[in-house]
């Protein structure tokens, strides 16, 4: 197994908003108020902004290759955007990893592209669709149905988004934790008020959320036997409970807690 599962933490571009409404010298706070109000003049709803008016704050991630089982932020709580970025696509290059999202198809793979163009981040590994590799023009991360990038939302849905549903509601069903402590719509006031840590700690909870449904969905095509799978989530728990971190703790926590009440 060597597989790498992905989540983002997004705010607002505000140098972006900035320069595209010609704000001027408007506080960032004020810029991001007036990007959400467009966003909702767009929709007649909500203010999700567009995929290229996202700046990434974080990038967590779960790490399975052999014996070795990780789950970490990258880069460092000081570590700009163009270097979270940079690592990102280090790792697709080192690896060649099987990438596991959820929704990543939808949101965090474009959201990413964007970022890589704009902060000139190399990403020559993850473009690759058979000019380097011959093996990749059959199987590469770009093209939905291939599988070296699986969004397990997109994957379980049939492809069909009409019957896609939320992470939290799915790993709650299968006795994970689900959502803890913040959600993506707080990343927002977190990041104002200086929280990265929080965020950071957030981001690692959904990739670990969103790598054991993946699991799960292994089970059910056949790549895990369920002796298989229960190895598996010891080797998660094991980790887990040595890692000696609150927010992984409590994690640990309440799936032993959910687990048992299924």
């Amino acid at each position: 197994m060597n597989v790498f599962v992905f989540d983002i933490e997004t705010v607002p571009d505000v140098e972006a908003g900035r320069r595209i409404y010609d704000l001027g010298d408007l506080g960032d706070e004020d810029v991001a108020k007036i990007m959400f109000q467009k966003r909702r003049e767009q929709t007649g709803d909500s203010d999700f902004l567009r995929h290229h008016l996202h700046k990434i704050v974080a990038i967590s991630a779960v790490f399975r290759q052999g014996e070795t089982f990780k789950v970490w932020s990258l880069g460092e709580l000081e570590s700009n955007e163009k270097e979270l970025v940079q690592r990102f696509f280090d790792g697709v290059d080192k690896y060649t990893p099987t990438l596991v999202s959820w929704n990543g198809g939808g949101f965090d793979l474009p959201v990413l592209q964007y970022r890589a163009m704009k902060h000139g981040v190399n990403a020559a590994r993850y473009w690759d669709m058979g000019e380097g590799d011959r093996d990749f023009k059959w199987n590469n991360y770009i093209s939905r149905f291939h599988w070296r990038h699986i969004d397990v939302m997109d994957v379980i849905a049939g492809f069909q988004p009409r019957a896609s549903a939320p992470l939290d509601q799915v790993a709650v069903m299968l006795g994970l934790p689900g959502k803890m402590g913040i959600s993506g719509a707080d990343v927002w006031d977190q990041y104002v008020n200086g929280n990265l840590v929080d965020i950071r700690n957030y981001c690692e909870t959904d990739v670990l959320n969103t790598y054991l449904v993946y699991l799960h969905w292994e089970l059910t095509r056949g790549n895990f036997t369920e002796a298989g799978l229960k190895k598996e989530f010891e080797l998660v728990k094991k980790n887990l409970g040595e890692a000696n971190k609150p927010h992984l703790s409590e994690f640990l926590d309440t799936w032993n807690k959910n687990s048992a009440d299924l």
